[in-house]
């Protein structure tokens, strides 16, 4: 009797954790995150520092899962995982923080390519990019 009991308390407490948010990379403070949107607006004040950024997932990538856009209010960003220190599902979606830098980059042709086929949209991105190059990845949070 004391089985069944302990594998429903079981499954109940898998359920009730699989809500909360999953995470990659390394783990970093919960605290306030700057929109994606905002830290775009004051690129030249908050580039180069590592801090906690804000978005919705809109596209990952369908190779392996090694970047994703992060978009808020109409503005997005690359996000990549460090040296493919880490990776998402490829079908991740939601919200999500990220601990990271943010920086600006020039692509060559051949990275706008590569970028255009690993989206699932196919679009090139622009050859000017801003990017975060996150150390850690909450989704869900």
């Amino acid at each position: 009797m004391r089985l069944p009991a302990a594998i429903l308390l079981s499954a109940v407490a898998f359920v009730a954790s699989a809500g909360g948010p999953a995470s990659y990379g390394e783990a970093f403070e919960d605290g306030p995150a700057v929109p994606v949107s905002e830290a775009l607006a004051r690129f030249d004040e908050l580039a180069g520092e590592p801090m906690r950024f804000s978005g919705r997932i809109t596209e990952v990538c369908q190779k392996m899962g090694c970047w994703m856009m992060l978009e808020d209010d109409g503005q997005a960003v690359r996000v990549k995982f460090g040296d493919h220190a880490f990776f998402l599902p490829k079908d991740q979606t939601g919200s999500a923080v990220v601990h990271g830098v943010l920086e600006r980059k020039e692509l060559t042709p051949e990275q706008v390519q590569h970028f255009a086929g690993d989206s699932p949209t196919g679009l090139a991105p622009e050859p000017v990019e801003y990017r975060i190059i996150a150390d850690g990845v909450r989704v869900g949070a």
